[in-house]
């Protein structure tokens, strides 16, 4: 799991039918002191999230298994919304 920022919404006039009725969102992904690390991608939300908010996602195979239908193309899947990050320091 990585987290991340939802910084955009993504609308497809078009999309595959394994991905009709999927929410895409276009996510930065954070590093662990919260700065940007590396380019945004567009990730399919489960959680009902929406800009502004940190959240965690997968990325790979494994992406694609969240979603109602399994075989799809997805490459990144947002499965969780962060509440709150503590950090403990030396």
């Amino acid at each position: 799991m990585k987290p991340g920022r939802v910084i955009g919404t993504v609308v497809a006039s078009r999309k595959v039918e394994s991905l009709t009725g999927v929410k895409l969102l276009l996510v930065q992904p954070l590093d662990e002191d919260g700065r940007p690390a590396g380019e945004p991608v567009v990730a399919c939300d489960t959680q009902q999230s929406g800009p502004g908010q940190t959240v965690f996602f997968i990325g790979g195979r494994e992406a694609s298994l969240p979603l109602p239908d399994p075989f799809n193309p997805s490459d990144a899947t947002i499965t969780g919304i962060v509440d709150a990050v503590t950090r403990d320091v030396p």
